[in-house]
């Protein structure tokens, strides 16, 4: 019993130490990004110092050539902050919007005071036709929040015109586990993340020192990644397109 002492007080000693370095490895959500989430009604996380806000247009059902593209393949907006110099956040974003809804959206941002920095497509041959903007702003988390929720409102509520692409019906998307994913991995040399039927690779440049406003621009501030889904085949940062995977 003399020889167990020893261990039990050593266990006592160590636990109080090592609790605090756990603590300190476990990045917690600045109250300000908490109420940017509250304000909008999004889900988001907070990793690596950036608030990342989901804008899946899971309303949407896409087709590319007639096969059924689930949301994760290529539909997944979002908006993202980060802390800059003298108080400022810094607020970058890629929005998912049907054709018709470009103009309003725009509208709405630029109202608003954010900037669009790009619109451009992915695809070819999907229907509904589908556009991406790039938004950008500096301010306060809330008030960037503020800013850019008529816009995300609109997302899903622009009444189409005639003439304006249709969201046509699509077969369901394929299901999970059709892809050799570990296969995949091992190939790319980069593990990614299952989302339904689609496998996400994502390729950051962390070896580049990027900033804006002070802000470090990591890349969850940006969209490059490479998606596979079990039907269609792979959807590149910079082509997209599909193909049939073999």
């Amino acid at each position: 019993m003399k020889r167990r002492i020893p261990l039990i007080m050593a266990f006592g000693v160590l636990l109080p130490l090592c609790t605090p370095v756990l603590l300190v490895l476990a990045q917690e959500m600045p109250s300000d990004y908490q109420e940017v989430l509250k304000f909008l009604d999004r889900k988001g996380d907070y990793k690596d110092n950036v608030l990342k806000v989901n804008l899946p247009r899971n309303d949407l059902k896409v087709n590319i050539s007639g096969t059924a593209t689930p949301t994760p393949f290529g539909f997944g907006g979002w908006i993202a902050m980060t802390k800059g110099k003298g108080g400022q956040d810094v607020m970058m974003g890629d929005v998912v919007l049907l054709q018709e809804e470009v103009n309003p959206v725009m509208s709405a941002l630029l109202d608003n005071g954010l900037d669009v920095t790009a619109l451009h497509n992915h695809f070819f041959w999907e229907n509904p036709r589908i556009f991406f903007m790039h938004i950008h702003g500096h301010g306060k988390a809330i008030d960037l929040a503020h800013k850019v929720k008529p816009a995300i409102d609109l997302m899903g509520h622009v009444t189409s015109s005639a003439g304006s692409s249709k969201n046509s019906p699509s077969p369901d998307p394929p299901a999970q586990g059709a892809l050799d994913t570990a296969k995949v991995a091992s190939i790319v040399g980069h593990a990614g993340e299952q989302s339904g039927p689609v496998y996400k690779i994502t390729l950051g440049r962390d070896d580049l020192s990027v900033k804006e406003m002070g802000a470090s621009i990591n890349s969850r501030m940006i969209s490059r990644c490479e998606s596979l889904s079990s039907r269609c085949g792979i959807c590149g940062a910079r082509r997209k397109y599909s193909r049939p995977v073999r």
